[in-house]
């Protein structure tokens, strides 16, 4: 600093912001709509996430306890009462819950794939494929598998063009 700068002037940054939580709100089967500092809304299944640890079991088994949540201070987690918590970060990392015909076809899009490549990589048929490509719904194994290959297969980052 040559002394007429501030602090604010040798603030350096480094990558991209972490993410940042405005509103969380709980929903029916653990799910939770999240709304992040950005506007941007996901809906994101916890259920897996509070089976795997045996701290979340008063969030399993008490409705009440989970739908106290609240977005931390500083909006870097969700949070509950006897210190449980769910950081942004890591939030921001999980599936989103609805996955659906357009999310398949960009994916598909990304991939390069054709109806046949995409068929082989999910070990089902073409013509469900193409399906899932128009209007039926896409259940929800095969979207995680499709996310599943588009990050095995170089994906873009959070916020570019494809994001599924």
């Amino acid at each position: 600093m040559n002394g007429s700068g501030s602090i604010k002037d040798d603030l350096i940054v480094a990558g991209a912001p972490l993410p940042r939580l405005a509103a969380a709100e709980p929903l029916d089967g653990r799910k939770v709509r999240l709304t992040w500092v950005s506007g941007e809304p996901t809906i994101v299944d916890l259920a897996p996430v509070l089976a795997s640890r045996r701290i979340y079991i008063p969030l399993r088994e008490d409705d009440a306890l989970f739908r106290s949540m609240r977005v931390a201070e500083w909006g870097n987690a969700i949070e509950w009462g006897g210190d449980l918590e769910l950081s942004a970060v890591w939030l921001s990392r999980l599936p989103p819950v609805v996955f659906d015909n357009e999310d398949f076809r960009r994916a598909m899009d990304h991939l390069g794939m054709t109806l046949e490549g995409m068929a082989a990589a999910l070990e089902v048929s073409r013509r469900l494929v193409a399906d899932y490509r128009k209007n039926k719904p896409v259940p929800r194994h095969i979207g995680l598998a499709v996310r599943y290959l588009l990050e095995h297969h170089g994906a873009p980052e959070r916020g570019d063009a494809v994001r599924v």
